[in-house]
C-alpha cells in the first residue's frame, strides 16, 4: 500500500514569501505554535499539523518562505522537492494554499505565477488586509480571482477575520477552479503578466507609513541606529534583573519549605533523601531562575513580533559584511540566544555552504538561555546589588558584559574561519523590513509559554535524571567516619568519598590552574549533560554537608578547610563565568551539529576549539583577577 494510500488525509501545502503571514495562518488554522517571528527564514523546514476543515481531515504543511522556486538554498530546495513529491516518505500536498501579504502583492504575484505552472489544485489567501486599509490602499479581491483563475480570500489571521469562510473553502479543493492559461514561463513576460495583474485588481497602492519611515530614520540610521541597539542591549539586561528577583526570591523560598515539608511528613532515610535533595534540590534549584528564563523570552519575542530585529538584522550586516559573512547569518545567531539547537538548524536558510558551516561553528558562543541560571547565580551572589549610573545597577552590566563577550567573540572567531578554513565569497543578501506591528497579547504570551514549556520539558527530564543519577552519585559508595567525628566532618568525609566526590578529585589537579575546585570539577562533568545543571550539581554538593543554607549563602560561606580561605574567590567567579561564556557543554549541540553537517568531524572541531578557548580565557582571567583583586 502506497504512503498515500495509507494516510487518506487531505494535505495542504503552505506557500508564500517570508514573512507574508503564513506560519501565522497555519497557528490559526491548526492551533499549533509554530515560531512565528517578524524577519525572514524562521521557518526552515517543514511543519505540519492535522486541522478538521469542514467535516474533513486535512493536515497542513507550513513550508519555509521563499521567493522563488527557483533552487538557490535549502529553503527553496525544501519547497520544490515537497510540492513535485521528490521526498522520501512524504506524499506530495493535494493543493497549495499560496499566502500573500496584501501590501507587497507586487512581490509574491511572481511567485504565484510559478506555483500555478506546477498544475496543482491552488488557492490564493491575502493576508494583513488591515494593514492595506490603514494604509489607504484598495484591493478588489474579486476581481484577482477573475485574472488568476483561481480563489481568492482575505484574511487577517492573528485576528481570526475571514478564518471560517477560509477553512470551507480550503476543506474541499476539489472544486477550486483552475486557471484557463497559465502565466507565462519566461522570466521577462512572467514579470510583465504580474504588472498587468496588480495593474487592475490594486485600485489604490498602500502609501508608505508615515510611522514606519520616521522611525526607520533612526533605527537604521548607522549611528543612532548602533546606539539605540546599544541602549536596547543595556535595557534589556537591567529588566532581566530587576523584574524577576522578587519571583525567584518567591520560588526559592518554596522550594526549600516543599523540601522540609517532605522531610516532616516522610520518615527518615534514603527515598526521603533522595525526593528532598535529589530531587527538589536538583531540579528546584534550577525552577528559580524561571521568571529570569520568561522575562528573556517575553523581551525577545516583543521586539521579534514589533519588527525591530528585522532592523537589528539589517545593522548588524554591515558588520558581519567586514568579515565574511551576511544578514542570513545573524538570523541563525540571533535564534541562538534562545537556544544553540534552532539557531544552528536555522543556518539552513544561509546558500553559502561556507557561510553556514562557519555560523554552525560559531553558534554556540551566542549566550543560550541554559547559560542563564548560571550566570545568575553567580551574579547574584557576588556581585553587589548597587547602581553605577542611575537605573543601571551592576548586576545588570555584568550580565550583559558576559553576553557581549560571547558575540564578539563569535564574530571573531568567524573571521578567523572565513579567512582560514573557509575561506569563500558569499551571496548576495536581501532581507524585507516589515512594517512596525503591535502583536496580540494572545500570540506573545503563546510564544513566552512555548519557550518557557520547553524549559520544564527540560528540568523534568534531562535535570531530573542528572539531578538524581548525580545524588546517587554523591551518597554511595557510603564512607563511614569514626565515633568521635563532628556532623560536619562526616558529612565532608562521606562527600569525598563518594563517586562524584573521587571523581571530582581525579579531575582537581587539572581545573585547579582555572581556580576550581574538586566541587566545582563535578559540576562541571555533570553540566556536560546540560549546562544549568552544574547548578543542581552545586545545590546537590553543598547539601549534602549543610542543608540549612541557600545554594547562594553556601558558595559564599564555602572555606578550603585547610587553610579557611574562600573557595569562591574573585577570580574563581570570573574564570567560571568566562568558562561558561565558551565551554560547549551540550549534547544536544553537539548532536544536531552531526546531523546538519551529516559528519561528528565538525562537532568534535568545535567542541575541541571551544574547550580549549575556555580553559585558555579562563586561565588568563583568574590570573589577572587574582592580580587586580588579591585574596
Amino acid at each position: 500500500m502506497s504512503e498515500v494510500a495509507a494516510d487518506p488525509a487531505l494535505r495542504l501545502g503552505l506557500v508564500g514569501s517570508p514573512n507574508s503571514g503564513k506560519t501565522t495562518l497555519f497557528n490559526a488554522l491548526t492551533g499549533l505554535r509554530a515560531k512565528v517571528g517578524n524577519y525572514a527564514g524562521v521557518t526552515v523546514e517543514r511543519r505540519e499539523g492535522s486541522v478538521d476543515l469542514d467535516g474533513r481531515r486535512a493536515v497542513v504543511i507550513d513550508l519555509p518562505g521563499t521567493y522563488s522556486l527557483n533552487v538557490i538554498g535549502p529553503d527553496e530546495a525544501v519547497v520544490t522537492r515537497v510540492l513535485s513529491g521528490a521526498v522520501a516518505d512524504v506524499p506530495p500536498p493535494d493543493a497549495i494554499v499560496f499566502v500573500a501579504d496584501a501590501c507587497s502583492l507586487d512581490r509574491s504575484l511572481l511567485l504565484v505565477a510559478q506555483v500555478l505552472r506546477l498544475g496543482l489544485p491552488a488557492c490564493l489567501v491575502v493576508t494583513m488586509m488591515d494593514e492595506l486599509t490603514a494604509r489607504g490602499g484598495s484591493l478588489d479581491v474579486a476581481h484577482l480571482e477573475r485574472c488568476l483563475g483561481i480563489p481568492v480570500l482575505g484574511v487577517v489571521g492573528h485576528r481570526g477575520v475571514g478564518l471560517d469562510p477560509l477553512r470551507r473553502l480550503l476543506g474541499h479543493p476539489e472544486g477550486w477552479s483552475r486557471p484557463a492559461i497559465l502565466p507565462p514561463d519566461d522570466a521577462a513576460e512572467r514579470a510583465g503578466w504580474a504588472a498587468s495583474v496588480l495593474e487592475s485588481v490594486l485600485h489604490v497602492r498602500p502609501g508608505r507609513s508615515a510611522t514606519t519611515d520616521a522611525i526607520d530614520r533612526v533605527v537604521l540610521h548607522p549611528v543612532y541606529g548602533t546606539l539605540l541597539f546599544a541602549v536596547m542591549m543595556v535595557l534589556f539586561f537591567q529588566l532581566i534583573f530587576a523584574w524577576a528577583q522578587p519571583a525567584m526570591d518567591f520560588l526559592d523560598d518554596s522550594m526549600g519549605a516543599l523540601a522540609e515539608g517532605l522531610a516532616a511528613i516522610l520518615p527518615a532515610g534514603i527515598v526521603t533523601e533522595l525526593l528532598t535533595e535529589g530531587v527538589i534540590g536538583g531540579v528546584g534549584s534550577v525552577l528559580v531562575f524561571l521568571p529570569q528564563i520568561l522575562l528573556l523570552f517575553g523581551l525577545l519575542y516583543l521586539l521579534d513580533d514589533l519588527g525591530y530585529m528585522a532592523r537589528a538584522a539589517f545593522v548588524i550586516d554591515r558588520v558581519m559584511g567586514r568579515i565574511g559573512l551576511e544578514g542570513r547569518c545573524f538570523v541563525s545567531l540571533l535564534s541562538s540566544y534562545a537556544c544553540a539547537v534552532p539557531g544552528i538548524m536555522a543556518t539552513r536558510t544561509i546558500p553559502s555552504p561556507r557561510n553556514r558551516l562557519a555560523t554552525i561553528l560559531v553558534a554556540p558562543l551566542m549566550t543560550c538561555s541554559a547559560r542563564l541560571p548560571v550566570y545568575a547565580l553567580l551574579i547574584g551572589a557576588f556581585v553587589p546589588e548597587k547602581r553605577v549610573f542611575g537605573p543601571l545597577g551592576l548586576q545588570g552590566l555584568v550580565l550583559l558584559a558576559l553576553y557581549l563577550l560571547g558575540a564578539f567573540t563569535a564574530l571573531a572567531v568567524a573571521a578567523i574561519l572565513k579567512k582560514t578554513l573557509l575561506r569563500g565569497e558569499g551571496l548576495p543578501f536581501f532581507m524585507e523590513l516589515p512594517p512596525y506591528r503591535v502583536p496580540t497579547f494572545r500570540l506573545w504570551i503563546s510564544q513566552v509559554w512555548q519557550s518557557a514549556r520547553a524549559f520544564l520539558r527540560r528540568a523534568g527530564t534531562i535535570i531530573l535524571l542528572v539531578s538524581i543519577l548525580l545524588w546517587a552519585s554523591l551518597h554511595f559508595p557510603r564512607i563511614e567516619a569514626t565515633p568521635d567525628a563532628t556532623p560536619e566532618a562526616a558529612a565532608q568525609l562521606a562527600l569525598e568519598g563518594s563517586l562524584a566526590g573521587r571523581v571530582g578529585h581525579a579531575l582537581e589537579p587539572f581545573i585547579a590552574p582555572l581556580g576550581f575546585d574538586w566541587k566545582i570539577g563535578v559540576g562541571l562533568v555533570a553540566s556536560l549533560a546540560a549546562r544549568e545543571v552544574i547548578v543542581s550539581t552545586l545545590a546537590q554538593v553543598y547539601a549534602a554537608t549543610d542543608e540549612s543554607l541557600s545554594l547562594r549563602e553556601a558558595i559564599r560561606a564555602d572555606r578550603d578547610p585547610a587553610t579557611g580561605r574562600a573557595i569562591f574567590t574573585p577570580a574563581t567567579v570570573a574564570s567560571l563565568l568566562v568558562f561558561f561564556v565558551y565551554a560547549l557543554q551540550c549534547t544536544s549541540t553537539l548532536a544536531v551539529m552531526r546531523r546538519e553537517t551529516n559528519s561528528w568531524r565538525w562537532p568534535a572541531f568545535a567542541f575541541t576549539y571551544l574547550l580549549a578557548l575556555a580553559y585558555g580565557a579562563s586561565f588568563v582571567t583568574y590570573r589577572v583577577v587574582g592580580w587586580l583583586a588579591p585574596v
